[in-house]
């Protein structure tokens, strides 16, 4: 059974809230919605990102796992976006020198699961990964 996809709703920390307001809104271009001295909603590509301060750490642990013989941030979060968006919307955050973990790629060209990806950190660390399926029937394909 094939359900309607439904907005998700996820609460991120960041250190400095006005940053990451102008990186959120400016950069990737999310609409605000309600916000306090403590916290900003976004409509991010239709789901609900909330950035709440919390002071930075002294120690942040990263994490990385191998992919592609890339180092894969963990966590990360973002959104599967169409083909032709996602094209636009790399070229759109070169055009604004976005510093890529990992460039916009192809995985798995040609073959079932082909996908567009690209990584990169919100200014407090945050990793997103943003990325495009060929097919989107195949999301889920093995």
């Amino acid at each position: 059974m094939k359900e309607a996809v439904s907005p998700f709703h996820l609460a991120i920390p960041v250190y400095n809230l006005n940053t990451c307001r102008t990186f959120y809104r400016d950069v990737l271009g999310c609409e605000e919605g309600r916000s306090s001295d403590h916290w900003v909603d976004f409509n991010f590509f239709g789901h609900q990102l909330v950035i709440h301060y919390k002071p930075k750490e002294s120690k942040t642990d990263l994490h990385t796992n191998p992919v592609d013989g890339k180092d894969v941030p963990v966590p990360h979060f973002g959104v599967v976006l169409s083909w032709d968006i996602f094209h636009a919307f790399a070229e759109d955050l070169k055009s604004k020198n976005i510093e890529f973990i990992i460039k916009p790629y192809t995985r798995f060209e040609g073959l079932v699961g082909e996908q567009a990806t690209m990584f990169f950190y919100d200014p407090s660390g945050n990793a997103l990964e943003f990325k495009a399926f060929k097919d989107m029937n195949q999301l889920f394909a093995k």
